[in-house]
């Protein structure tokens, strides 16, 4: 947590990162949907053997703040293929909902 003391610089804002947030949450597919006011980010995960996914966080955004992450997420794209090279992406990727047995305990 930052020094109380600490004078903040005008423009810059404390982000507080909680610790049941810090490790993440594992999404392999996202379903989005939008309104005249809001797009709507479904994260889900999707496990081979489930028959059933789970939305594992929803994420409402304005319009504004939607572009706003679209073209951040374009930028860091480039920047990570411009370090790792580039990422091969399939036009249609295939979910796979039953592959192999199922697990036993």
């Amino acid at each position: 947590m930052a020094d109380q003391n600490q004078t903040m610089n005008p423009g810059q804002m404390e982000i507080e990162l909680k610790e049941e947030e810090a490790t993440g949450t594992y999404s392999n597919l996202v379903m989005i949907t939008h309104s005249p006011s809001e797009f709507i980010l479904d994260f889900i995960a999707v496990m081979p053997g489930v028959p059933k996914a789970r939305v594992v966080k929803r994420m409402i955004l304005t319009p504004d703040h939607a572009k706003r992450l679209a073209n951040a997420l374009n930028d860091n794209v480039k920047k990570f293929e411009e370090e790792h090279g580039a990422i091969v992406s399939k036009d249609k990727v295939d979910i796979p909902m039953y592959r192999g047995p199922l697990p036993e305990a």
